[in-house]
Formats: C-alpha cells, structure tokens, sequence
C-alpha cells in the first residue's frame, strides 16, 4: 500500500489571505511553562528542559482544510446548513478521482463540458460518494504572493453537475474551488449582477455539499482513479470547515 499526502503544511511561511501564525515553544521554556503549571521549579526537569510546544493561531479555512455547508449559506436544501462537526464521516472516505487540468490557464473557469470530457478522456463514469479532485498544479506557489489567484476555478453549472452524479465531496488544490476572487471582484466591478461572486460555493444554498480547498501534490498520483481518499476533518464544533489531512491510498 502506498499512501500519498495531499496537504499543504500549516506554515509561517505561506502566502495566502488568511496566513497562520505559529510561536515555537522550545524545552527549555516548556520546563518554565510545566513547573509553573504543576508546583514545580524548572531545574526539576532533566537539565532543564520539558515539552516543546507551539502556539498556532489560524482561521479554519487556513491550510488544507474541508468547508462545511454552513461556510456557504445558513441554509442549505431548505433547512439549517450543517456544520463541519454535523457532517457524516462516511462522506469522507471513499473512491478518488483525479481530473487533472493543469494545462488550463489559472482562472480558467471549468464548465461542465470540461469535466465530462476530462471523465471520457480518462475512461471513468462517476458514482455516487466517489471524492472528485482539481488537479491545476497551484500548490506549486504556496510561497508565492501571488497563490490566491492562480488556480483553475470550478463554475456553478459544473459544480451542480458533479453533486447531481451523487459527489458528495469535491476537492481543489487551489485557494479557492471557485475561480480566483480578484478575478471576480473585476467581473464584477464591470458588470454588477448575481451569478458573479462566489457562485459555485453558493450552489451550497439548494444542494448539500462539502469542498476541500488546498490540496497539495495531485500530480503525485499515477492513475487518474483506481485509489482511494481519506480526508477526515477536525471536529470543530459549530465549524464552517475543519482543517484535514487527506490522503491517497493506492493498493501496489
């Protein structure tokens, strides 16, 4: 069994919108920190030194992470939008599919056509609860500036599409599942009018649906389909998202 990591490190050092923050805690202060805490002196511990800890602070949307309904509209198929800790586990474990359009112009809009197409190209019919994966190559940049607006983007048309085929869970390796937001805001600033910002992510209003944002290392997997996803998120209570590790699991 292989296993392949699909996420992008929590990091000080990456450039997108909602950066985290992390303070590195070394033993020496870890033995401050336990004598404090437990009535003790810090020369009680072996030369000094205890845990090494760190302090993160980050948004849930920071990193690898999976939105929930609720990120997306209060309600969702006409009652209370769930969030991430309401989710089911089993929509987060199954068959994976990788649609690989890294030869596409960052934000290029994907319609509907591109994705049956790419499915006819590989050979594949999607079923329901299959995890679909973006391939567009954006964490390639994850250090650049510029990492929020490079990314393929999913329409609304095709993201209705793919949760019509039973998708449950649909997951990009770009800052957003949408296309970049500053291309938006342009189209829109242009032309005010509905169906402009955000609209793929508020296909969420009618249909439930969970999307993984920021996947890393598509292009590490060998076969387009044939292997499976794990990408369990954090139970954060009352969460719009939960940070994730997922993983490909491809059986030699």
């Amino acid at each position: 069994m292989k296993i392949i990591d699909l996420s992008v490190p929590i990091s000080n050092k990456v450039k997108e919108p909602l950066p985290p923050k992390i303070s590195y805690k070394m033993h020496d202060e870890g033995a401050i920190q336990a004598a404090g805490l437990f009535g003790l002196k810090p020369e009680d511990f072996p030369d000094g030194k205890a845990w090494a800890v760190e302090d993160v602070t980050l948004n849930t949307h920071t990193g690898t992470h999976v939105d929930a309904p609720w990120h997306y509209w209060p309600t969702s198929e006409g009652r209370k939008a769930r969030t991430i800790d309401e989710m089911p586990l089993e929509w987060f474990f199954g068959d994976g599919v990788l649609l690989d359009f890294s030869d596409k112009d960052r934000g290029y809009e994907l319609k509907t056509i591109d994705i049956k197409n790419k499915l006819e190209e590989i050979e594949y019919k999607l079923k329901p609860f299959d995890i679909v994966l973006i391939r567009s190559d954006a964490d390639k940049h994850i250090y650049n500036e510029q990492y929020a607006n490079i990314h393929v983007g999913v329409s609304a048309e095709a993201t209705k599409w793919l949760i019509e085929q039973g998708i449950k869970v649909m997951g990009t390796d770009g800052w957003g599942w949408d296309i970049p937001f500053n291309l938006q805001a342009k189209d829109y600033r242009e032309q005010p009018r509905d169906g402009v910002l955000w609209a793929a992510h508020f296909v969420g209003k009618d249909f439930e649906y969970c999307q993984i944002e920021k996947l890393a290392n598509l292009d590490q997997l060998p076969i387009p389909h044939g292997f499976k996803v794990a990408t369990f998120p954090i139970k954060v209570e009352g969460g719009s998202a939960g940070w994730a590790r997922p993983v490909a699991i491809i059986n030699n």
